[in-house]
C-alpha cells in the first residue's frame, strides 16, 4: 500500500509534521487505497439478535435535563455516543441507552437506572481556558478557494474549542453559563462545562495510524438506517457512534469493504466533480489540516473507492444534514474510532 504525502504538493502545515494528503474524501480518489478493491462476500450484518431487539419498543422517562446529561455523559464515557451532550431528550441519547442496556443484558425498561447515573457523580465540572488554546483558534473562511489560502483550518472562536472538548451544543454552553458572554472569551476565562472526558486536540499527532494486531478480528458495522456505526468484537457490541450516511444522491456504498488506511489531521482536496458526480475533475483545492476541515481531525479509507469514514467541521449537522456518500461522525468520536479499530477491519455497510 502506497501513501501520497501533501508535502510534496504544498507547504507545510501547522498540524504536526506530516502535512499529507490523507484522501480526497467522499467519492475522492483515496490515495489510501491503491489495493486491489473487491467486494467482500456477504455477511450477517449486524448479528440478527442486534436486529430483532430493535423492533422492541420501550418507552422511556421524560429525564429532567441535569439527569439526562448525567446519563449522556455516562454513555458518552463508555463510547455509546449519544451525540452532543445538551441535557435533552434526542433521538441518539435514546438509541445510544438501548444499546448500551443490549450490550450489557441490561432489562429494558423505562426507569432510571441509578447504576447508570452513580458512575457520573459530578454532572458538571470548570475549565479555565490556557493561554494555549488560542493556538487552535483562527482565522476562517466558507469558500474553498479561500479556505485553501488558509495555513490551517483552526476553530472559529474559543466557543467553539470549548464546546467540541467536551462534546457539547455550543446553545447549551450558553444557557449553563448564563449571564457570562461565552462569545467573547479570552484565556484565563473559567466556564462550567459536562463532565465528559474531553476530546483534546492538543493530543493529536499527523499522521497514520499503525496497525493494531489486538483488534484484528473487530467488524465495524454501519447501520444506514438508524444512523449509527457500531464495533463488534466476536459478536459483542463494544462501541457505537452516532453517523450520517451519505445522502439520497450520493448515498454510502451498501456492502462489506474493508479499512485500508487511517489518517489523523488530513489535508482534504475539494473537487467539486467527485463531490457532486463521483467523477475526479482537473479543478481542485488543497484545503489545510485542522478541525474545521471538511473532513475534521480524520480520514479512515476504504477499500470501496472514493469512499471512508471521518469526522466534520459541522457536529450540530451528525445524523441530519446529508453527506458526499461517506460516513462522517463528529471530531470527538472520530477520535475514539481510530483507537477501536484497525486497519484490515471489516467495515459491513447495510
Amino acid at each position: 500500500m502506497k501513501f501520497l504525502r501533501i508535502s510534496d504538493l504544498a507547504p507545510k502545515l501547522p498540524f504536526g509534521n506530516a502535512s499529507l494528503l490523507a484522501g480526497f474524501c467522499c467519492f475522492c480518489g483515496s490515495v489510501l487505497a491503491e489495493e486491489a478493491t473487491k467486494i467482500l462476500p456477504l455477511m450477517s450484518a449486524p448479528p440478527k439478535a442486534l436486529r430483532a431487539d430493535k423492533k422492541t419498543l420501550v418507552a422511556l422517562p421524560n429525564y429532567d435535563e441535569v439527569t439526562a446529561t448525567r446519563l449522556q455523559i455516562f454513555l458518552d464515557n463508555n463510547d455509546f455516543g449519544p451525540g452532543k451532550i445538551d441535557g435533552e431528550m434526542g433521538e441518539f441519547f435514546r438509541k445510544a441507552l438501548l444499546a448500551y442496556k443490549r450490550a450489557h443484558l441490561m432489562p429494558l425498561r423505562g426507569t432510571v437506572d441509578q447504576w447508570l447515573l452513580d458512575q457520573v457523580p459530578e454532572t458538571f465540572t470548570n475549565y479555565t481556558i490556557p493561554p494555549e488554546a488560542e493556538n487552535f483558534v483562527g482565522p476562517t473562511a466558507s469558500k474553498p478557494s479561500e479556505q485553501a489560502k488558509l495555513k490551517a483550518l483552526k476553530y472559529g472562536s474559543l466557543l467553539e474549542f470549548v464546546a467540541e472538548r467536551f462534546h457539547s451544543a455550543e446553545d447549551y454552553l450558553r444557557n449553563l453559563n448564563r449571564p457570562m458572554n461565552l462569545d467573547a472569551l479570552k484565556p484565563g476565562d473559567t466556564v462550567k462545562v459536562p463532565n465528559v472526558v474531553p476530546f483534546k486536540i492538543e493530543d493529536l499527532h499527523e499522521g497514520f495510524v499503525q496497525p493494531n494486531p489486538s483488534f484484528a478480528n473487530r467488524i465495524v458495522y454501519v447501520d444506514t438506517k438508524e444512523r449509527f456505526l457500531l464495533i463488534y468484537e466476536n459478536n459483542q457490541l463494544v462501541a457505537e457512534f452516532p453517523i450520517t450516511p451519505g445522502s439520497t444522491k450520493l448515498p454510502a456504498p451498501i456492502g462489506v469493504w474493508k479499512i485500508v488506511g487511517i489518517a489523523v489531521l488530513p489535508v482534504f482536496r475539494h473537487d467539486e466533480g467527485i463531490l457532486n458526480y463521483g467523477i475526479k475533475s482537473d479543478t481542485a483545492f488543497i484545503l489545510p489540516a485542522g478541525p474545521n476541515n471538511p473532513v475534521g481531525i480524520l480520514w479512515m479509507a476504504l477499500s470501496k473507492p472514493h469512499v471512508g469514514i471521518h469526522g466534520t467541521n459541522q457536529p450540530e449537522t451528525i445524523g441530519r444534514a446529508a453527506s458526499h456518500g461517506c460516513i462522517r461522525t463528529a471530531n470527538w468520536d472520530a477520535a475514539r474510532v481510530k483507537e477501536l479499530v484497525t486497519v484490515g477491519n471489516v467495515v459491513s455497510i447495510f
